[in-house]
């Protein structure tokens, strides 16, 4: 095949790339090179018109562009936008790139302004930029989600607070719990990663627009024009350690989604056991339930698997990222590129998996009488040996005595007087407080997208 030409001999269209200089392009590369960006970048194009919008405003600013013309550029980006969130915006195969032909539209409706439009930016800090937007909003949308489920998992705790439960060790029985402990343990750690999406969320909150290829551009841009106009905090200061960040970012992100799998696969283990006839603890639902193809009396919880799964598909996102940004010398590569399917393949499947999630828990059945049936005597023991030194024994002592009685056959604990107080403790869940401290997680994430849907409703103004 002619290396200027496509699949059936057609010729491929000369100067539809921005970086075309007249040459001709063996058309294998072309494919390879492109790969399926022209149709990842569809989710990058709403952000992209967004970044764009705010730079032709910070030209115009600037006295680098016409204020006509930038006002022109942002109300034709908004009509882009609309289109791309409609779904009706499209990447031919031969643009390679949402930039492209984004900027190929603005051509199309304006003429030269939308010629214009790239002055002072290369696509690389373009495609940062666009990227930070993207990740900084699906953060704070599936922190919004994180915060739903812990607050399910509170809900559970509090109807359940003192119903009995074994706690396990070694996956044999240990120590008397509640189904209250156990659903109150999976709040903390959702609340823990909702802490660390604040510092994940200063990390995003700095703008790249301005580094251009890596080295800044020989022209008086205002890049914390662009910041304040995109409501970000501040400028990313070194335009080497704007490329450097490529990947960085994005790792971050899959880990703290990583954090949460790490929380909710034991969850998800723990349904997965607890509602077998084994030990018949938990029941899940029909409607969260598939059935057997050949027995007819199977239900199967086919849903808390592939949750289970997807724990474990969030934290392989992560290191095909790692593996990709890592080993490279600075500055950027077009490596980075293949960072973009995992990013937001996982971020899309992370919404569907803590969506689908929030809804199983409120829907647990608890099997009270089998679970407490469960916590027999012998869990008792560790509480026996602390009222003993309570009485004045030593811990040691206390110990061996209960253990005798226990190899006797005559442990008989007075389970009415044994009970563990402390904050967390049975008796003492500390659920107020995990409320209190979700409300104000909740309250900052409220804060920050209130603030940012301020911030894009002004740049979209047409005055």
């Amino acid at each position: 095949m002619p290396a200027d030409t496509i699949g059936g001999g057609q010729e491929r269209p000369k100067g539809a790339q921005l970086w075309a200089k007249g040459a001709p392009l063996d058309a294998a590369v072309h494919a390879f090179t492109v790969g399926e960006d022209f149709l990842t970048d569809l989710a990058l194009v709403p952000f992209d018109c967004t970044g764009s919008a705010a730079h032709a405003r910070m030209l115009a600013g600037a006295g680098l562009l016409d204020p006509t013309d930038a006002a022109a550029l942002v109300a034709a980006l908004k009509e882009l936008q609309g289109e791309a969130l409609a779904g009706r915006f499209a990447i031919a195969p031969e643009q390679e790139d949402g930039h492209t032909a984004i900027e190929a539209a603005l051509v199309a409706k304006l003429g030269d302004a939308g010629k214009r439009i790239h002055l002072g930016r290369s696509r690389n800090d373009q495609v940062l930029l666009a990227l930070r937007l993207l990740m900084r909003e699906r953060l704070l949308a599936l922190a919004a989600q994180t915060a739903g489920l812990a607050a399910a998992f509170l809900a559970f705790g509090q109807a359940h607070a003192q119903e009995a439960l074994p706690g396990y060790t070694h996956l044999r029985r240990a120590m008397p719990s509640t189904f209250g402990q156990w659903a109150g343990a999976y709040a903390e750690g959702l609340l823990e990663s909702l802490g660390d999406a604040r510092a994940l969320y200063a990390k995003l909150d700095r703008c790249p627009l301005g580094a251009a290829a890596g080295f800044g551009v020989p022209l008086p841009i205002d890049r914390e024009r662009t910041a304040e106009l995109l409501g970000f905090d501040s400028v990313q200061r070194n335009p080497v350690d704007v490329m450097n960040s490529r990947g960085r970012h994005e790792l971050a992100l899959l880990q703290w989604l990583g954090g949460i799998a790490f929380t909710l696969e034991k969850f998800l283990w723990d349904v997965a056991l607890y509602s077998t006839e084994e030990f018949a603890f938990l029941d899940v639902p029909p409607a969260f339930t598939t059935g057997s193809s050949i027995m007819p009396q199977k239900r199967n919880p086919d849903v808390v698997e592939l949750a289970r799964a997807t724990c474990g598909q969030l934290r392989g996102a992560a290191h095909i990222v790692e593996q990709i940004a890592t080993g490279l010398p600075s500055s950027y590569h077009r490596d980075f590129q293949l960072l973009k399917k995992p990013l937001l393949g996982a971020l899309q499947d992370a919404a569907a998996w803590l969506g689908v999630l929030q809804a199983l828990v409120p829907a647990l059945q608890i099997k009270a009488e089998a679970a407490a049936e469960a916590c027999t005597d012998e869990l008792y023991a560790a509480h026996a040996a602390c009222q003993l030194v309570k009485e004045g024994w030593t811990f040691r002592d206390a110990y061996r005595e209960v253990a005798a009685e226990l190899a006797a056959g005559a442990f008989e604990p007075d389970r009415a007087a044994l009970s563990a107080t402390h904050t967390g403790g049975t008796a003492n869940l500390g659920l107020a407080a995990a409320e209190a401290e979700l409300a104000a997680h909740r309250a900052w994430i409220d804060g920050k997208q209130a603030f940012l849907r301020g911030k894009l409703e002004a740049l979209w103004e047409t005055t």
